[in-house]
């Protein structure tokens, strides 16, 4: 693996168990320091998240619960992020994010490191 997220604290929202297992993993295995699951977004402090992560990964639906607010708002405060996601109306994401990439699910564990870390700045060496 790659050390494309070397020191990063990431937050993964996504509520398939088994999916979060395997970016929390895929994270750790490209060098995060630290990374950090939430099933809802009842688990995350929306202004802290702001503060305490470099990175995010956001699925756009959470137990039927739209994550595009809790997106805007880490989008306000400049935390880079992708979306990962199975969701199929990708019109109002585009719109409403244009710069920000959308990786389908499924897709490939460099795909979603690699997305990350060019939304975080970081290139491949």
């Amino acid at each position: 693996m790659s050390d494309l997220l070397s020191g990063m604290r990431i937050l993964v929202l996504e509520d398939e168990v088994l999916i979060a297992m395997d970016v929390e993993q895929l994270c750790r295995d490209n060098g995060a320091a630290d990374v950090v699951v939430a099933r809802n977004l009842a688990e995350i402090d929306t202004d802290r998240a702001a503060m305490e992560f470099q990175a995010a990964i956001v699925d756009v639906m959470l137990d039927g619960t739209s994550t595009l607010d809790f997106a805007r708002h880490i989008h306000e405060r400049n935390v880079p992020f992708v979306f990962a996601s199975g969701y199929t109306d990708l019109d109002e994401i585009f719109a409403a994010f244009p710069d920000i990439a959308v990786i389908g699910k499924p897709y490939s564990g460099s795909d979603l490191v690699e997305a990350g870390a060019a939304a975080a700045g970081r290139r491949p060496a």
